[in-house]
């Protein structure tokens, strides 16, 4: 009789509490990092939970029925959430994305989207708030969402054809109720809408050209993802990655397309148009052509762990400064302080893994335990 091996599931990721420092008070400007880069985007996780078993995300035999996700008390509350997120705003984040896991599958979303539009930034402005969503349940959720103050969607689809889309999926799952949830994202006015194919070689790549002829003349802005090596489970491997310049490639024999400008500095995607007016694509080129000299992005997970690289192996508990943490002798502190905690934290930053991916320094960092994509986001 075989033994099935059950893995030990710990979402206790190696994090440290962040300092405060003795100045706390004196130094109000936005902080820089090590390789001066500002901090400008905030991702937010909201839950680790998740309705499909993507394999390149969160494969079926890892997060089974076995597997232990968060209870609810260690989540953060909408209102720890949103007191974080005002933080960061004095910090210089203007874009805020909601992500999971499926993050329409937290209860109430829709009030800590409202909590978040109330947010001002010092020049008085709402910020830019925008959820990242595999559009299982869109359809009944974007209206709301809008109306909550969320500006944009962005939707994960990784196929037109409904068998593969549901053989990427694991969970059987019909691409037309994703297909739904898009049509109402774009009627709820929560545009641009952006879907973002995560491109495998030998999976899905058949896909790139039905892909662009679905959504061209749409308005849907469709990108394409070079597969990445996203945490520690996902059986990642070089040898499927299809580059950009090939999915480019594919299009140009179908498509005319010419190259456009960068929206700002720390976009990842390149942009481009197609020839006839259809609209427009993008690539996201984060395995063969690295973007992390402009990366402005950090990253809260569900839990209050704070995340200033995708390919991270250690974080910072956030959590433990917002409510204290009695046994590990963390007192609760105010705002200023805990301004100044975060902003030490983002000037010693000097993550830089894509660059450094063939190296024996990136080679190092690949070997330790990564944080997990479906636990921070994407």
């Amino acid at each position: 009789m075989s033994e099935r091996i059950i893995p030990i599931v710990d979402h206790r990721y190696a994090a440290s509490v962040p300092q405060v420092p003795l100045d706390a008070a004196l130094d109000r400007r936005q902080p820089l990092d090590r390789l001066q880069r500002p901090l400008h985007d905030l991702r937010i996780s909201v839950t680790d939970r998740c309705n499909f078993r993507c394999t390149y995300c969160m494969p079926k035999e890892i997060f089974d029925k076995h597997y232990e996700f968060l209870r609810h008390a260690d989540l953060l509350s909408f209102e720890e959430i949103t007191r974080a997120a005002r933080v960061f705003i004095d910090l210089g984040v203007r874009k805020i994305r909601l992500t999971g896991g499926e993050p329409l599958l937290r209860k109430s979303l829709e009030r800590l989207v409202e909590m978040l539009h109330a947010l001002r930034t010092p020049e008085g402005h709402p910020p830019e708030l925008t959820l990242t969503t595999n559009g299982s349940l869109l359809a009944r959720k974007a209206q709301q969402l809008k109306d909550a103050g969320l500006d944009r969607v962005t939707v994960s689809l990784d196929a037109l054809d409904d068998a593969v889309f549901r053989r990427m999926n694991d969970v059987d799952f019909p691409v037309a109720e994703v297909l739904d949830g898009i049509d109402a994202a774009h009627r709820a006015g929560l545009g641009p809408v952006k879907v973002n194919m995560v491109v495998k070689r030998g999976t899905n790549d058949a896909q790139i050209v039905p892909m662009a002829e679905r959504f061209r003349h749409s308005g849907v802005i469709l990108r394409f993802i070079e597969y990445m090596d996203v945490g520690n489970t996902n059986g990642w491997r070089l040898d499927e990655v299809l580059s950009s310049e090939q999915v480019i490639e594919r299009l140009r024999t179908r498509f005319g397309l010419h190259p456009l400008e960068p929206n700002g500095i720390g976009e990842t995607a390149q942009r481009w148009a197609y020839d006839d007016g259809a609209g427009e694509i993008g690539v996201i080129s984060s395995v063969t052509r690295a973007f992390c000299s402009s990366c402005n992005r950090a990253r809260l997970s569900m839990e209050g762990k704070l995340y200033l690289c995708l390919f991270a192996s250690h974080g910072y508990d956030v959590r433990a400064l917002l409510r204290g943490d009695p046994a590990g002798g963390v007192a609760a502190i105010g705002d200023d302080d805990l301004r100044a905690a975060l902003a030490q934290v983002w000037t010693q930053r000097d993550d830089r893994y894509s660059l450094l991916r063939g190296t024996a320094a990136g080679d190092a960092h690949r070997a330790e335990r990564r944080v997990e994509m479906s636990y921070i986001g994407g």
